[in-house]
């Protein structure tokens, strides 16, 4: 298996380059998230803060300030007691040794350092923070200081983010590689009958079993209408035959997310409204991915899935009016409200600019999804056979310097070779 996680030496690297970036007499101060509570006594599993991530390395609860002093790594003190119960941490001093910081400090210490560090700076970068106690104490330090310029940290790390270095890429292809064929593997195992959740814990497991963390975000699998809601995910509806099942869903591994979408009939094949749909959907990815390249803006990549969509749309009776009328009125919001593409890496909608209005040109190394769809919701104003139906086709795209390559192709989509499988799979 490929190793997971960036080798050690490229975060000095990185904080070179943030560095960079930064404004003469600037500090950058990031806040990870505390422990969430799951219940009483017992807290979720940690997910830690992307940029602390991204500089760092660093997987536990901490806090980081980076100036011309460098790296201030403010982490958990060691506590022998709590570790053996929760295991051992680095602590203060492993924050040094292990992680390149110029400093290692007990998490409780950053009010004090960050105090004395602004007493000298003209610009912050920070981002408003989730923690109520830190968001305070942080305004309080700023505006005690003579609040100085502040700057949104997202931005900054952002145009870092969005351009991937060959570590990345080598941990996405292998993150995008295990999502893609959970897909594929799930595509062998629903049944009519079997609950959503059920098809929610295989591809879960199948997650877990090719070496991910766990899933990238909460997995969408949304049978029948379900399907119509873009973030649904209560999946405890029992699927049946004639249905489609839409499964979002995607693991996290070395740091790095994966993001795919493929909607599937519970039976074994699409009925003659669920394919009238689906390939109005698919002509769209298809010919929205064909625009991917290098120079193409992030909003024109869209206009190319929406030029498919709309009369598309019109001829299947969705929509009425000329292409032009239902573009400048915007009709089509009502069964396509969202954007085509975001960008993808350490968080799922990852960071980096779309500039004014989608502007930004596509570079390589770059990596984004790709994923119109067609919501029909069962109350929808437009022809009976359409209501109910809800298809979303969504792929990882890395942009190379002449073109694109789809990273999750391994996860069926042609409508030929998900009734195969389902064939084979109900056989």
């Amino acid at each position: 298996m490929t190793p997971k996680g960036p080798k050690a030496e490229v975060y000095p690297k990185r904080r070179q380059r943030a560095l960079a970036a930064m404004d003469h007499n600037s500090v950058l101060f990031i806040a990870g998230p505390a422990e969430a509570v799951y219940s009483n006594d017992v807290c979720y599993r940690y997910r830690p803060d992307t940029n602390i991530r991204y500089l760092t390395g660093y997987e536990d609860p901490a806090c980081l300030m980076l100036g011309a002093a460098g790296l201030t790594l403010f982490v958990e003190a060691r506590d022998a007691e709590r570790e053996r119960w929760t295991g051992p941490r680095p602590g203060p001093e492993g924050a040094a040794e292990r992680y390149g910081a110029e400093q290692g400090l007990a998490l409780d210490q950053w009010p004090a350092k960050l105090e004395e560090a602004l007493g000298n700076t003209k610009v912050v970068y920070y981002d408003h923070s989730l923690d109520p106690y830190v968001e305070v104490r942080v305004r309080e330090l700023l505006s005690a200081s003579g609040a100085p310029e502040l700057r949104p940290a997202r931005e900054l790390l952002g145009q870092l983010r969005v351009i991937k270095e060959e570590a990345e890429i080598r941990i996405m292809r292998e993150a995008i590689r295990l999502s893609a064929q959970a897909h594929r593997s799930l595509a062998g195992l629903v049944r009519p009958g079997m609950s959503e959740y059920e098809a929610e814990a295989a591809i879960d497991h199948e997650f877990r079993r090719g070496g991910c963390a766990g899933p990238a975000y909460p997995t969408i699998a949304a049978s029948g209408a379900n399907a119509t809601v873009l973030h649904y995910i209560r999946n405890d509806r029992t699927m049946n035959e004639g249905d489609l099942l839409l499964v979002d869903a995607g693991g996290e591994y070395g740091g790095y997310c994966a993001d795919i979408t493929r909607t599937i009939p519970v039976g074994d094949s699409y009925s003659g409204p669920q394919r009238e749909v689906y390939e109005t959907v698919l002509t769209a990815q298809k010919s929205a991915i064909d625009a991917v390249r290098p120079g193409v803006t992030y909003g024109e990549v869209h206009m190319q899935a929406l030029a498919s969509l709309v009369p598309a749309m019109i001829e299947i009776g969705l929509l009425e009016g000329s292409v032009d009328e239902c573009m400048e009125s915007r009709t089509y919001t009502d069964y396509y409200m969202h954007r085509t593409s975001h960008w993808l890496g350490m968080d799922v909608h990852d960071l980096g600019s779309y500039g004014q209005d989608g502007d930004r040109p596509l570079e390589p190394g770059m990596v984004l999804t790709v994923e119109p769809g067609i919501y029909v919701s069962e109350g929808a104003d437009c022809p009976e056979h359409l209501r109910g139906i809800g298809v979303r086709i969504e792929d990882d795209l890395l942009v190379t310097d002449n073109g694109a390559e789809v990273l999750s192709a391994v996860a069926p989509k042609e409508t030929a070779e998900i009734e195969e499988l389902r064939g084979r799979a109900l056989a």
